[in-house]
């Protein structure tokens, strides 16, 4: 009866870890979905400031806002996209922080379940 207990007792341990892996799963899907959307954003960004960059000063930059384009002043447009630029890198470091320690977790979960099944059995 004891080694029933044991492996019932496992089994418990081993369910309870598949669930803790599930769901670090889970947070770094999400947290990839967010690093992904922050790439994106960066990567156009990026690309509107070279196009910025190639520009003379007299050009004309006009910006979307909802369904109209407004004249903006070029040296106002680049600092926008700049500043755009530092938020969306200041919006990702700690993403990537996050995931570092999501994935750090992950070979723990396992660990003491085979610990255990090793004093066991």
């Amino acid at each position: 009866m004891g080694s029933t207990a044991a492996l019932k007792e496992l089994q418990r341990d081993l369910e309870s870890k598949a669930n803790d892996l599930s769901k670090l799963q889970k947070d770094i899907a999400k947290n990839h979905q967010v690093r992904k959307k922050y790439t994106i954003q960066l990567g156009e960004n990026e690309l509107v400031l070279k196009e910025l960059d190639l520009l003379n000063e007299d050009a004309n930059v006009y910006k979307l806002i909802g369904p109209v384009l407004v004249k903006q002043d070029l040296a106002e447009a680049n600092a926008n996209v700049r500043k755009r630029i530092d938020y969306i890198s200041a919006e990702f470091m700690p993403d990537l922080f996050t995931l570092v320690e999501l994935i750090s977790e992950t070979p723990y979960v396992f660990h003491g379940a085979s610990a255990k099944k090793q004093i066991d059995l």
